[in-house]
């Protein structure tokens, strides 16, 4: 089931590592995706990569963001943000490869943290220019000391601009190494920025100054990445089926979950009996509620494919839109046996047992939640708001209340945690971890919330 959180990303370039954007947009606040089925996609592409490269895949977070331009790019060193957009523009699963390959080089160049230390010494030349600049004014040169003083800035993006570009041309070269590394081609990148960037390369380089420029110019690139790629050993490699096949149902359920309806119709038109075509229209079909076309679509699928969890974890998500708990308790259940310990997939399984409302599903819900919140994902906010439920409807009120207070705290939302945290504390126990868990949430946000009202 595909979930939309909030979030705030500054793109500027001190503070992200990224890509395929030839111009950097202010920050704003954009829709992550969670999904079981892309992320274990993403992930069975992004892991040998990862590993390539020498990093740990678990301390990596891939992250889905819901925007349609080509873009992806890296944040706080280990984390990586694929749009949708750049999902849906690659044409097979090597081109998404080589881009994420990309990105990879940026982690494991630590390119971010250098990319700080490069602002700090480009901002060397523009501190002694604006000394020079007031040396001048004070020696009876105004005009030539404004002129220095306006420059200053000029050089010190100039300096760290000549960085940047390093950065790119670095991380392109270890893409191709760890494609190569895992016995891949490089030609997916490659054809990937040729289509989709080269063409359009002559409105930067006419319009922007090259000291301006924190990419180096595509067709440089392009020229780079050809030579290293066709002298790679594994130039001619094929990607795997499964990949293939993975890649366009990943595709078929954005479009399916994203687009609407009319152009999923166009893109999947009913003639089309494949099973991304019949996966994107049955879940358009749930998203506008004909439930009926949805479920009957759904249920072929899963009868075609058994052993596909993702198959039965959409027909759960119908059932529990039409009040069919049963049926979603049955179905999200299948799921989590195909796929196991998924985290979205147990928390899935919860909410229907949450529906379902009996003291033993309670139980479980709750084992489940607690295995989410707890071990796998402290920071998964629907799991929160699950568990929060299934509490209150255990008729354990403070551990309801204490489940709301960590998930306001984790959106950032202080003054609520520490109201909630409070409240909790009046119903739990003194001297349980529970009662301790609800003090150090005041604690810390209150401290929080003084030091936001400081800073306002």
């Amino acid at each position: 089931m595909m979930k939309r959180n909030l979030f705030s990303v500054v793109k500027a370039v001190a503070a992200a590592a990224g890509i395929l954007i030839l111009a950097q947009t202010p920050a704003a606040a954009q829709s992550t995706i969670r999904d079981a089925e892309i992320e274990a996609t993403l992930r069975s592409y992004a892991d040998p990569l990862f590993r390539a490269a020498n990093l740990n895949p678990s301390e990596i977070n891939l992250i889905i963001v819901e925007d349609d331009s080509l873009n992806a790019f890296v944040t706080n060193g280990q984390n990586m943000f694929i749009h949708t957009g750049l999902i849906l523009a690659a044409k097979n699963a090597s081109e998404l490869k080589g881009v994420m390959a990309h990105e990879t080089g940026h982690i494991a160049g630590a390119h971010l943290a250098r990319s700080r230390e490069a602002i700090a010494q480009a901002a060397v030349p523009a501190y002694i220019s604006i000394g020079l600049g007031l040396m001048a004014i004070a020696a009876g040169a105004p005009d030539a000391g404004a002129a220095l003083i306006a420059g200053s800035q000029q050089f010190a993006y100039a300096s760290f601009v000549q960085h940047t570009q390093a950065q790119e041309s670095s991380a392109d070269q270890a893409a191709v190494t760890y494609l190569e590394t895992t016995g891949q081609t490089g030609r997916g990148l490659l054809e990937f920025a040729n289509r989709q960037f080269r063409y359009n390369e002559f409105l930067v380089k006419n319009q922007v100054p090259s000291w301006m420029r924190t990419h180096p110019l595509w067709s440089d690139r392009i020229q780079a990445l050809r030579q290293r790629v066709e002298q790679g050993e594994h130039v001619g490699a094929v990607e795997s089926k499964e990949d293939t096949e993975r890649f366009i149902l990943m595709q078929a359920k954005l479009i399916g979950y994203l687009r609407h309806s009319r152009d999923t119709l166009r893109l999947y038109p009913l003639t089309d009996k494949s099973v991304p075509a019949r996966y994107a229209r049955a879940i358009s079909a749930m998203r506008k509620a004909d439930f009926g076309l949805a479920k009957s679509e759904a249920e072929a699928l899963a009868l075609e494919q058994p052993r596909n969890a993702y198959f039965q974890e959409l027909l759960g998500e119908i059932a529990l839109s039409t009040g069919d708990v049963k049926g979603a308790l049955a179905y999200n259940r299948k799921a989590l046996e195909l796929a196991p310990r998924h985290p979205l997939l147990q928390v899935n399984l919860a909410r229907a047992l949450v529906k379902a409302g009996d003291g033993t599903q309670l139980d479980e819900a709750v084992q489940l939640l607690q295995q989410v919140t707890h071990v796998t994902e402290p920071d998964n906010i629907s799991a929160w708001f699950a568990l929060s439920e299934a509490y209150n409807d255990k008729g354990e009120d403070g551990m309801a209340r204490l489940a709301t207070a960590e998930l306001r705290f984790r959106i950032g939302d202080y003054s609520a945690a520490k109201s909630f945290a409070e409240r909790a504390k009046e119903r739990l126990a003194k001297d349980t971890p529970s009662f301790r868990r609800a003090t150090d949430i005041s604690t810390v946000a209150e401290t929080l919330t003084r030091q936001g009202a400081r800073r306002g």
